[in-house]
């Protein structure tokens, strides 16, 4: 048998093999699904950080307004610079 005559009776054995398990139609419904509350969840989440992240640069903002932190004045305890 050459090398032709075992690639045709390969080819025919897999033609004539019963055909693979068909996919349940629901399947795809199912995973349509499932796909669809991951996207859902990951805009949640990602819209939560966002919010956060402004919320977080509000506050912020007003603390440094409120307490002005530019405006202190240097510490009185720092020693002289002598013997230099």
């Amino acid at each position: 048998m050459n090398a032709h005559e075992r690639k045709t009776d390969r080819v025919r054995r897999l033609l004539d093999a019963p055909p693979q398990p068909v996919t349940p139609p629901w399947l795809a419904t199912v995973a349509a699904a499932r796909g669809h509350r991951i996207l859902r969840r990951r805009r949640a989440v990602r819209a939560v950080g966002w919010w956060l992240l402004w919320l977080a640069v509000v506050a912020f903002a007003v603390w440094a307004l409120l307490t002005e932190p530019w405006h202190i004045a240097p510490a009185e305890t720092t020693p002289p610079l002598e013997g230099w």
